[in-house]
């Protein structure tokens, strides 16, 4: 091979070399929700042998009995400082709002840089706390569980995916991506324990089929 045809190959190479590092930047999550950690798989079983399965009960359900988006410090409620916790150089305004940034969905793996496109999940719905014993529970008591921000319960996703899956337990909606569903059955679980919740039959059934392989 003559050095030209060799220099020639080698500029290819090259250049093929930064177009498929280009196309792999692109495509890979610009950033990555910060949901705290869930218990081990292990634990999660463990957790969820001990709840209790009872048949879920709707009545007299308002998403107002569960007050949301609290203050958390100085103008920022709940709602922003989870865009923050989970998002990429975000940049707030003066009242706490998000006006860059970049969020990653770890659902269905989409990134976004409007927040309007972003929602901030209830991982355990609030509707489906109310019919697993949130019923009984005392409005301060609903308000922690709709703001908790120590416990794997709020997450930044994409807005129409948050709004398709609803107050669906894991029985009948669980995230596109596989490579997410341990770490967001395990959440399930560790929330519903640490509150007390029950879980109905098929809803166990699922979590239990999907935490084996976690």
């Amino acid at each position: 091979m003559s050095k030209f045809y060799a220099r020639r190959r080698v500029s290819i190479l090259a250049a093929l070399s930064g177009l498929i590092a280009s196309v792999a930047l692109f495509n890979a999550p610009t950033a990555s929700a910060a949901l705290p950690t869930p218990v081990s798989g292990a634990t999660a079983r463990s957790y969820l042998a001990q709840l209790t399965v009872a048949t879920e009960d709707r009545t007299g359900y308002d998403r107002d009995l569960f007050p949301h988006w609290i203050t958390q410090s100085g103008s920022c409620n709940t709602r922003e400082v989870v865009l923050k916790r989970d998002g990429t150089n975000v940049v707030q305004d003066s009242a706490c709002a998000a006006v860059s940034g970049s969020w990653y969905s770890v659902y269905e793996g989409a990134t976004w840089t409007a927040a309007s496109d972003v929602d901030i999940d209830h991982l355990v719905p609030l509707a489906e706390a109310w019919d697993s014993g949130a019923d009984s529970w005392t409005t301060s008591r609903r308000q922690s569980f709709a703001n908790d921000l120590t416990r794997p319960q709020l997450i930044a996703v994409t807005d129409n995916v948050n709004q398709a899956k609803g107050d669906q337990d894991p029985a009948t909606w669980m995230p596109s991506r596989t490579a997410y569903r341990c770490t967001y059955v395990r959440a399930w679980v560790q929330v519903k324990y640490y509150y007390g919740l029950s879980v109905d039959s098929a809803e166990k059934s699922a979590l239990t089929n999907y935490l084996a392989s976690c």
